[in-house]
């Protein structure tokens, strides 16, 4: 009996040892970093936990621009990760890529493994698909624009605390309210100024920011924001500019800190600022959805998501195995479960209906008043072409093309009219530049 328990104990150990090594082995790059790269690992321990036949490796390749950069040069020398993040501008480059990517929809179809779009946010779905509905990558990581005021300050200049002004006429007359009164240094900031004020701007009012449904329906699409009722806007900004109650603080995140300490009374930034809100900030806040124009819209639309996608990639030899590992990955991460956990953990919203009724369900918003917000907003009226996201090549540099020409109209150097006219002419280039390289 001893012999037999003593020869059982290394048989057993190498059968452990040949089910570990015929693991599928799946790799993933990420753009997240400290407590979300925590996040990123959870979730990657938690599918490993799962089930016993897929090993998924989550490693950091640096920020969004960098995991993009890298994931170009690694397919081109046939070594693309299995699963790359990549943030929202990003994705007509991905679908420019061509056989370099495996859209989720044709990953779905080709292991059996149904991923249904339907089970996802439509105004976070559509961003990533194509016109005719089809899921090109899997959404992960979204937030939308929200505006973030200061109670504190509110009160101060004799507002409500618990109104938030919710047309641009009344962010203005609160602005002014503030300034007069002097209740903080800086009445309304924004950070992300593109996305926001032009980019969410477009999709409230229903605007279109380019031809062709925003780039969805083709290469050959043309920038539009030079419109009447973006030059409008655009010159608001520039007047709150020169009576002091907007302070331009730089662009992308850089304004952040401004409502974060509560030197701003009003700031329009991402929802995933929550988090550092609820660590940071040492005054009563709120949240509130974006302000809109009566004289454009009488009923805005849904905003539209920014945060990233996951892209299954291509490799040569790259085996049915590791797709169908791929497919399961992505199931697993549109659980309910799964994805109401990682939306709580992180500040960004779920990307499923299901996550968002679970989340309800166990009280996160009851306990987070506001934290439903974003969704609620993504979710508000009937998805249009204008209201989708936007599918334009070299977005990123088309923002920083829109940001050199606002900051010139900032500084006194032309007229809201002229700063768009010439960005919609420098951008036209890049996207006629980017659909000559996609066609070559």
């Amino acid at each position: 009996m001893k012999r037999r328990t003593l020869l059982a104990a290394p048989i057993a150990l190498a059968a452990t040892r040949t089910r570990a090594a015929e693991k599928t082995k799946i790799l993933w790059w990420h753009a997240m970093t400290a407590a979300l790269a925590d996040e990123v690992t959870r979730i990657a321990n938690g599918f490993n936990a799962s089930q016993s036949d897929v090993e998924i490796e989550a490693v950091y390749k640096g920020g969004y621009a960098d995991t993009l950069t890298a994931v170009i040069a690694a397919s081109r020398a046939g070594q693309a990760p299995h699963l790359v993040q990549v943030f929202e501008v990003g994705t007509g480059t991905m679908l420019a890529a061509r056989k370099a990517v495996k859209p989720v929809w044709e990953l779905a179809q080709e292991t059996g493994l149904a991923i249904d779009p339907k089970a996802y946010i439509p105004a976070v779905r559509g961003y990533y698909s194509l016109s005719d509905g089809r899921m090109a990558a899997m959404p992960f990581n979204s937030s939308t624009a929200v505006m973030w005021y200061n109670k504190d300050a509110f009160r101060k200049a004799g507002l409500d605390p618990d109104k938030a002004p919710a047309t641009w006429q009344d962010v203005r007359k609160a602005a002014e309210a503030i300034k007069a009164k002097n209740a903080a240094p800086v009445s309304m900031t924004t950070s992300w100024p593109t996305w926001i004020q032009l980019e969410q701007y477009s999709a409230l009012h229903n605007l279109p920011f380019a031809t062709k449904s925003d780039g969805f329906d083709g290469l050959d699409a043309e920038l539009t924001f030079n419109s009447k009722a973006h030059v409008k806007h655009i010159e608001r900004l520039l007047e709150m500019s020169k009576d002091g109650t907007f302070k331009y603080a730089g662009r992308d995140t850089a304004p952040d800190p401004l409502i974060i300490s509560g030197e701003a009374a009003i700031s329009f930034g991402s929802s995933s600022s929550r988090g550092n809100l609820v660590k940071s900030a040492k005054y009563e806040w709120a949240e509130a959805y974006l302000p809109y124009d009566p004289e454009i819209i009488k009923t805005p639309m849904n905003s539209i998501i920014g945060g990233a996608s996951l892209w299954p990639m291509t490799a040569p030899g790259r085996t049915p195995a590791e797709y169908k590992a791929v497919a399961e990955f992505l199931k697993y991460i549109g659980k309910p479960d799964v994805d109401a956990t990682w939306a709580q953990n992180t500040g960004y919203v779920p990307v499923t209906f299901a996550g968002y009724e679970l989340s309800k369900q166990q009280g996160y918003y009851t306990k987070n008043v506001g934290a439903d917000l974003p969704v609620e907003q993504l979710t508000r009226g009937t998805v249009t072409a204008n209201t989708k996201g936007l599918r334009l090549g070299r977005l990123p540099e088309i923002r920083n093309i829109i940001q050199e020409e606002l900051e010139k109209a900032l500084q006194g150097g032309q007229t809201a009219q002229q700063a768009m006219d010439v960005a919609v002419t420098r951008g036209n280039r890049v996207l006629k530049e980017f659909a000559k390289a996609a066609k070559a």
